[in-house]
């Protein structure tokens, strides 16, 4: 790469600019690593800046805070320069001071005026001959917990409330780790043992998933890329994304209702389970046309499509095109702040407060409640969120239990039986737990 507009930093800087004004970091990165040709070390690094600065943005805005006086009166892009620079600085070991700065001064020289430049170098040479400030100088506990881990103080607070000092300061310690490649092995056309050596040898490295039976952790290579990947012998999906399903454990004739299915991976999972010449089918629901569209591309893609369903329905009016006792087996993955993802979508720390998982509880609970009848007698309705608070998790199934006596609460299996000392009926993965998403799955057995 010559120009300096196309190398990894400036485009790591351009992405960061436009997923501070709201674009998704993950379309963000996608978008550039297509539009640009760029050997897998660029994208590396590309991508190491984005989701680092992302990450650590607590902490940088700290860190550059003393050296700039009206940060609100930048350019975004500059600010985002800056921020970048710090975190290539302090959190990339590899890459020396001198070619950090270099860099960061030329891309401030082709992208600006000479003002620009001037104020970058000196803010940099500033930061070099003074250091940075220390962590010690932050008064209030909270506020340095925030950061110095790079989390808001309401979730801090709230998971100290709900799970106790150290475990909260396990989680959010955790949470700046890399999140783990997880793929899980579609059972309709292939087992672990196949994609394992398919995928080893197409170079990659694999080992199986201590959470998941279905589950593979890619260690080395892109599963994305393979042969195994476009033939649909695996799916990406995370870790605890696939203990729902199994927690539910649908029969091969079976009549499934996916509530809020899109993508559709765990529609694909509950397909695999089933048999269309037994009668078994899982109906995938979604309010968006083009997300009901996803399911039937990604059904189409793991072999499942005579076994799924996709149909274009607000989960809340699910009584209204099925009766009584319909389906066997329900499964809500319900809409969540998503607060278990933080690893692998960092901007959401950021983006979400405590009355988004109030304001959510109330649809998590309208659409258990409205697909509450359509469930068999002796059948297992599970609900599953990717959220590590209360509010959506235990404090929705405790109200839904209250309103809905016909429904008891039995214990959430997992075949790796996970958490065996458990004293609730519930499970919840934290992120600190197996260093997957954080996750929740209860089964409220029909009477």
């Amino acid at each position: 790469m010559s120009s300096v507009d196309n190398t990894p930093r400036w485009l790591a800087v351009a992405a960061l600019a436009k997923i501070k004004d709201g674009a998704y970091s993950n379309l963000q990165l996608n978008q550039i690593i297509n539009q640009h040709s760029m050997d897998r070390r660029d994208i590396n690094l590309l991508t190491n800046m984005v989701y680092g600065v992302i990450q650590h943005r607590l902490t940088l805005e700290y860190w550059l805070k003393p050296f700039v006086r009206h940060p609100h009166q930048l350019d975004p892009w500059v600010h985002e320069l800056l921020l970048s620079a710090v975190y290539q600085w302090q959190f990339l070991d590899k890459i020396p001071q001198r070619a950090v700065f270099n860099e960061t001064i030329e891309i401030a020289k082709v992208k600006g005026h000479p003002g620009i430049r001037r104020f970058v170098t000196g803010v940099l040479h500033q930061m070099d001959r003074s250091g940075l400030p220390s962590f010690d100088a932050i008064e209030d506990a909270d506020e340095r917990l925030s950061v110095m881990f790079s989390i808001p103080v309401w979730l801090i607070q709230t998971l100290r409330d709900q799970v106790g000092d150290a475990k909260m300061q396990s989680i959010i310690a955790s949470l700046n780790q890399p999140a783990k490649q997880s793929l899980r092995v579609n059972t309709a056309v292939s087992d672990l043992a196949d994609v394992t050596s398919a995928l080893t040898n197409e170079g990659l490295t694999v080992e199986p998933s201590e959470i998941s039976p279905l589950g593979l952790v890619v260690t080395e290579g892109q599963a994305v890329t393979t042969e195994a990947m476009k033939y649909g012998m695996f799916t990406i999906q995370d870790e605890s994304a696939q203990l729902a399903v199994a927690a539910m454990d649908p029969q091969q004739g079976d009549q499934v209702l996916d509530a809020c299915a899109a993508p559709g991976g765990k529609t694909t999972q509950i397909a695999a389970m089933l048999d269309a010449d037994d009668g078994g089918e899982v109906v995938a629901l979604d309010i968006h046309a083009n997300k009901v569209r996803l399911i039937g591309q990604n059904a189409a893609r793991m072999h499942v499509a005579d076994r799924v369903a996709a149909t274009e329905l607000d989960a809340r009016k699910v009584g209204e095109e099925f009766g009584d006792q319909h389906f066997d087996r329900i499964l809500v993955d319900a809409p969540c702040s998503g607060l278990g993802l933080i690893r692998r979508k960092p901007e959401i720390r950021y983006e979400k407060q405590l009355s988004d998982s109030e304001n959510l509880q109330r649809i998590q609970l309208a659409i258990l409640t409205a697909t509450a009848p359509t469930l068999k007698k002796g059948g297992i309705m599970t609900y599953s969120t990717c959220t590590i608070l209360q509010q959506e998790n235990q404090d929705v199934v405790d109200q839904f239990l209250a309103a809905h006596p016909e429904f008891e609460l039995i214990k959430t299996p997992t075949k790796q039986n996970l958490k065996a000392d458990r004293t609730t009926d519930t499970l919840s993965i934290y992120p600190d737990d197996y260093l997957s998403d954080g996750f929740f799955i209860a089964c409220l057995r029909k009477k």
